[in-house]
């Protein structure tokens, strides 16, 4: 972290207990938002990838997740959430026509029949070529393999720009939802019939939707509930900390591609909580749990107020239902807060171990040399806390019991580079730096190691990159697994 932002505390346990009781420090939470319990099994924490623009189905035992790749599309697949993280990528398409193989975004995988159909937006290398595409599996796998089917291109828009393709099914139809251009913005909602999943058979009709900001209307994505259909959709530039969703509705029986039969909600439906550290929450999907039970969101957020499109970093919660039909899509959780696993997940074991100690497992860390150490990064750091340090030799050992462990802090401008190794092994250096101060940021994910009791150790090495400020290395959570 930059030494500007940092003060060495000489009672940290103690400093902290007293923001504990103020109520300063943004410790991890519940979905009910209390803070979290110590506790392991049937529990997991956000991140769940890297990317964003997700999209995630339970299907065939699996999670199945999507994420922005852009030259390619990759999937990951785990039977709990909790293991998405550490789950290896599938590459699901990678194409070799130069019409459409760069800037592969925002895909999404839907059933029908027993094929898998995935849709995305692909271009040339400009950004105004993107054009929509579908692919169709070869048998019934949502992870593939998978062939190209069709591009997608209603007739009034045929050479037009167009990202983030979704379905709508409604009545035995299907319909093309997507945002492009239309008589209210380059990036607007328009909606398309379909004859079959690689169809369009008729014109785009555009939607007006309101927004917090004027520029943008994407990522559009419906819930199906009580005789109405809700569709909800991604305003603002997604580099702003602004970025939110908004809310239409359908009556049940109502022809979608007539304007005029939607409702408009007032207001977003999920948005910005500077209290707890989650900046530009949108584009997003929805999944049912396992056993079919709860409704759930996946979506992307930044742990930055700052303008930028990096640091988009995939994340899940429960949603609920109003009395009035309508969902409540709550509000974004802090990153790292601990949540009950969807039902009918099978869960996994996984725990975390804290760098002040705290474990929901039976992990450790230990600290070799003088580390800062405080509250400095509130919202930032997992239970609003963290270790770091600029001093050449300096380590911190995470002994933990598992196969694999994930390590998560602060990246920014006066962070340098730390020596990574697991059981005494060859070192990996690690660069924490990051041109924005951001929070628990997927540092390192090990190799996947035999089940049993390991060390990870981070060793500071005083060395940086010539856009650093200063070489601190900054410590915050550990993720055991043990799949």
């Amino acid at each position: 972290m930059s030494a500007r932002s940092r003060t060495l505390l000489v009672t940290p346990l103690v400093t902290l207990l007293f923001a504990l009781l103020a109520g300063l420090v943004a410790v991890p939470q519940t979905a009910a938002g209390s803070p979290s319990a110590v506790t392991a099994a049937g529990t997991f924490r956000n991140p769940l990838n890297t990317g964003p623009d997700p999209y995630m189905t339970y299907a065939n035992g699996n999670y199945h997740l999507t994420t922005t790749q852009g030259d390619s599309i990759k999937m990951w697949r785990s039977p709990s959430l909790s293991t998405l993280l550490d789950a290896e990528p599938i590459t699901v398409w990678r194409d070799t026509d130069p019409s459409r193989n760069q800037h592969l975004w925002a895909p999404e995988f839907y059933r029908v029949g027993n094929r898998w159909y995935l849709y995305y937006t692909a271009d040339d290398g400009v950004d105004d070529h993107h054009r929509l595409y579908v692919l169709e599996s070869d048998a019934d796998d949502p992870a593939g393999p998978y062939h190209f089917k069709a591009k997608l291109t209603p007739p009034n828009h045929a050479n037009d720009f167009a990202i983030d393709p979704g379905i709508l099914q409604l009545g035995g139809r299907l319909y093309l939802a997507y945002s492009g251009i239309n008589a209210y913005q380059h990036n607007g909602l328009n909606l398309a019939p379909l004859s079959n999943p690689w169809t369009v058979s008729g014109n785009a009709v555009a939607l007006n939707g309101a927004g917090g900001c004027p520029e943008v209307r994407e990522g559009p994505e419906f819930l199906y509930r009580n005789g109405r259909t809700w569709m909800t959709y991604s305003t603002c530039d997604t580099g702003k900390p602004d970025y939110q969703l908004w809310m239409m509705s359908l009556p049940d029986g109502a022809d979608p591609l007539v304007p005029g039969n939607w409702t408009q909600h007032s207001g977003a439906v999920f948005s910005r909580n500077d209290a707890r550290g989650v900046f530009g929450p949108g584009h997003h999907a929805f999944f049912r749990s396992p056993d079919g039970r709860e409704d759930w969101i996946v979506y992307h957020a930044k742990t930055t107020k700052e303008f930028t499109y990096s640091n988009r970093t995939t994340r899940a919660q429960k949603i609920g239902w109003r009395a009035d039909g309508s969902p409540d899509l709550g509000t974004p959780l802090a990153l790292g807060a601990t949540q009950d696993l969807p039902s009918g997940d099978p869960g996994s074991g996984n725990h975390w171990i804290n760098d002040d100690g705290r474990s929901s497992g039976s992990g450790t860390v230990a600290f070799g040399g003088t580390w800062n150490s405080g509250t400095g990064c509130a919202a930032q750091c997992f239970w609003g806390d963290d270790h770091w340090s600029d001093r050449a030799g300096n380590t911190a050992t995470f002994r933990f019991t598992g196969t694999r462990i994930a390590l998560l802090s602060v990246q920014d401008t006066g962070n340098g580079i730390g020596a990574v190794g697991v059981d005494g092994g060859a070192e990996r250096r690690v660069d924490f730096y990051g041109a924005i101060r951001t929070g628990e940021t997927l540092q390192y994910l090990s190799p996947r190691l035999p089940y049993g009791t390991h060390t990870l150790t981070v060793r500071v090495t005083g060395e940086r990159n010539a856009s650093a400020k200063a070489a601190f290395v900054s410590v915050d959570r550990a993720e055991v697994y043990t799949d």
